[in-house]
């Protein structure tokens, strides 16, 4: 058995005559085992069902070119080995996905699209995909995305230092607020010789002056990027100025529209970036609620009638003129708002949950809510007073704060997965597809 990062050149030899014509096609209808992964297999048909749902998600996007066919095989190869040793991790450290779980994620997916359970079967089923094989692939997408949070996640922190560092150098003064960035990533292997570290430093200036005399950055970027987003161009999209990656964000704040930066030499190798398009906009004001509330709880001895018949009697006594403060300290299952007399002091808009908020923002200042029922109990709900708030700055350090969590976060995402990697035996199974 070999490391796997020593049989990526073979296994793109491999792609590469699996992606031959109609009749090679036809040669290899019959299921088989491509690779053992640790105590795993992936399968021919796996390879072929990951790669046609990879291509399918480009075409949804819009990208143009689409990759090659040997470079969206070799991604849809590298994600399932990458799935494969990520399960089996989670497995070891006894990380699972409940039903309850399952079926909350799935109905969420329901609704989203504005459909019942049974309905979003029937569609999947139209579109041919069975609805257990549909539930297995939720169930591993939650297993990994536990797995990555408890061992990566969860561990990351970010100091208020690093956050005053990033608005230091990120401050724009021509009003920008979200900018559109095209990325290049020339990696260097791990472990790199200085040697290596020169060749693939060479290869970015040259990749940085084809870009500097116009040539395509979306076509160069399927061809040499090792991105995360290198199939679809290096497109990441729009980005909030306050929400820029650490790494390039220095670079970003000089740039002009149409302007590329780069090779910048940092991190996993060298990067190259293209600003394709600017946004202007003012400040952040935004309108905000005092509010407070009453919450019984449901539970074996109290229905969903008791709970609001109770509210409706207290909502009448509030009308009457008792005290709602008295009455949310004594009556109101939210501990942690019931010793604030049901205070929840300033909302801003998505802070609480819709049911609530709709409640709260069709009420007018001092008026008393009927009784309405969220996914943590019955509410009455009453507004003291509104103000029109000037967030931008909170809002930029929420930002900021998210922009370095988020880097840190990918980077240590990618530490931990070059570490499962690393520590993986794979054994390729070639005979069955040379002959």
């Amino acid at each position: 058995m070999l490391r796997l990062r020593t049989l990526l050149p073979i296994v793109l030899v491999l792609l590469s005559a699996f992606a031959t014509g109609a009749e090679d096609a036809d040669r290899l209808l019959i299921d088989r085992i491509i690779a053992v992964v640790g105590e795993d297999v992936v399968m021919l048909s796996e390879l072929r069902d990951e790669a046609t749902k990879l291509e399918l998600r480009l075409r949804q996007k819009g990208v143009s070119p689409m990759p090659p066919a040997g470079a969206i095989q070799k991604q849809a190869f590298d994600s399932l080995v990458l799935k494969k040793l990520q399960l089996a991790e989670a497995a070891r450290l006894g990380i699972e996905a409940d039903e309850e779980t399952m079926s909350r994620a799935i109905e969420a997916i329901a609704e989203n699209n504005h459909m019942t359970v049974a309905e979003l079967r029937d569609a999947l089923q139209a579109e041919g995909m069975d609805f257990d094989s549909f539930r297995r692939s939720m169930r591993d997408e939650i297993i990994i995305r536990r797995l990555r949070s408890r061992e990566v996640t969860n561990r990351i922190q970010v100091t208020k230092s690093e956050v005053d560092s990033y608005l230091e150098r990120s401050g724009s003064t021509d009003g920008r607020t979200a900018v559109h960035l095209l990325y290049i990533l020339i990696a260097v292997p791990e472990g790199a010789s200085p040697a290596q570290r020169e060749e693939m430093r060479v290869k970015a200036a040259d990749v940085a002056e084809r870009l500097q005399k116009g040539a395509d950055f979306r076509a160069i970027a399927q061809q040499v990027s090792e991105g995360q987003n290198a199939l679809q161009g290096g497109d990441l999209g729009w980005i909030d100025v306050n929400s820029v990656p650490p790494l390039v964000q220095p670079y970003v704040a000089k740039m002009n529209k149409g302007e590329t930066r780069g090779p910048i030499s940092a991190g996993r190798g060298f990067h190259i970036i293209q600003l394709a398009d600017v946004r202007y906009g003012a400040s952040n004001i935004i309108r905000q609620t005092h509010a407070r509330h009453i919450l019984l709880r449901t539970n074996e001895v109290t229905s969903d009638d008791d709970a609001r018949r109770r509210l409706e009697q207290l909502r009448e006594r509030v009308l009457s003129g008792d005290d709602f403060e008295t009455l949310a300290r004594s009556n109101s299952d939210d501990t942690a708002s019931a010793i604030k007399g049901g205070d929840l002091g300033w909302s801003t808009p998505g802070n609480l949950v819709p049911a609530f908020e709709e409640q709260m923002d069709g009420l007018q200042i001092n008026e008393v809510s009927k009784p309405f029922k969220t996914q943590f109990g019955w509410h009455i709900v009453q507004v003291l007073e509104r103000r029109d708030y000037d967030a931008t700055d909170e809002t930029r350090r929420d930002q900021a704060r998210k922009a370095v969590r988020d880097e840190k976060d990918e980077e240590a995402q990618d530490a931990y997965l070059r570490k499962l990697r690393d520590e993986a035996y794979i054994e390729l199974r070639f005979d069955d597809l040379a002959n």
